[in-house]
Parts: C-alpha cells; structure tokens; sequence
C-alpha cells in the first residue's frame, strides 16, 4: 500500500482541482493582506475631510436658498396642503 502525504491527499478528498486550489490561494493571499492593511488606499487624509466637509455645507446652504425662496417655498406649502386636504 502507497502513503501519501497529508498535504498532497488534502486538496484531492474534498473534490477540489489544482486550479481550483490555485484560484484558492490566491483569494486567500488578497484576502490577509486586506485584513491587514495592505491594500492601496487605506482611506481619505484629514486635507480630503476637509473638503469634503466644505463642499457638504455648500451644497447645504444653497439647498437651504432654494428651499426657502419664495416660489419654492409657495409649491411646498400647496402639495402639503393638497396632501392634507385629500379625501379617502
């Protein structure tokens, strides 16, 4: 009777090909080094928060002239008040 090693019987109990266990270990390999950080990009710098912050309160005060001028503000209080005055 043959012996086989452990390791070389391991892929070939459980059905997988070599190219399967191939594929495996490189999803393997990806897969730690983003769990420990190694990835391209870790993340926006404080310069990129703070931009980012700047254009979100811009967008918000103009979001806030629009909503609040004269005939946007007419058309917001009619469909309410449409809303309000429907019958069921």
């Amino acid at each position: 009777m043959k012996r086989t090693s452990r390791r070389a019987t391991a892929g070939r109990e459980c059905g997988t090909t070599p190219r399967r266990r191939q594929w495996l270990r490189r999803y393997r390999k990806r897969w730690a080094s983003a769990v420990r950080g190694r990835s391209g990009d870790a993340g926006m710098s404080t310069a990129e928060y703070a931009v980012g912050t700047i254009a979100a309160c811009a967008f918000a005060a103009v979001l806030y002239k629009v909503v609040t001028s004269g005939p946007v503000s007419e058309a917001l209080q009619k469909l309410v008040e449409r809303a309000l005055d429907a019958t069921f």
